[in-house]
């Protein structure tokens, strides 16, 4: 995904790989992380997920809940334009409806954005990235 918009060289795709299997391995086994997948002739062509997480109270929800942050989203380039994101989208909604969670967030790429306002999301958000020049891509 990121290597297609442009975000990551070849030659830290490995780097990254193994980071997030790292990373994403624990949150899967805890369900604090939870995927979709689709298959197509047993081959994996798209998919996307939610990484949950508690929040404080915030106008519109006076209450300590869940939010899901979504992430991951990616079709294979041959089968893109077929529905398959928003196939994942939805069934990512759906779940989140039926699992209590309080509010959906996600940073959207450029491409991805018509499919995410179509769905109702904002674009309201606001990010920063923050560079930390002491921490390398293997995390010393």
């Amino acid at each position: 995904m990121f290597r297609d918009m442009g975000d990551l060289s070849p030659d830290d795709f490995e780097v990254l790989r193994k980071a997030s299997e790292d990373w994403l391995a624990p949150r899967l086994a805890s369900g604090e992380y939870v995927g979709w997948l689709v298959e197509q002739n047993g081959v994996v062509v798209a998919g996307g997920g939610v990484l949950l997480r508690e929040m404080w109270p915030v106008p519109g929800c006076c209450r300590a809940g869940r939010w899901a942050h979504v992430g991951n989203v990616y079709t294979e380039r041959g089968h893109r334009r077929r529905g398959l994101a928003q196939a994942v989208m939805e069934a990512i909604l759906q779940w989140c409806k039926s699992n209590a969670i309080d509010h959906v967030t996600l940073a959207a790429s450029r491409e991805g954005r018509p499919l995410y306002e179509f769905l109702g999301f904002e674009a309201d958000g606001m990010a920063m990235k923050l560079s930390h020049p002491s921490v390398s891509a293997h995390g010393v």
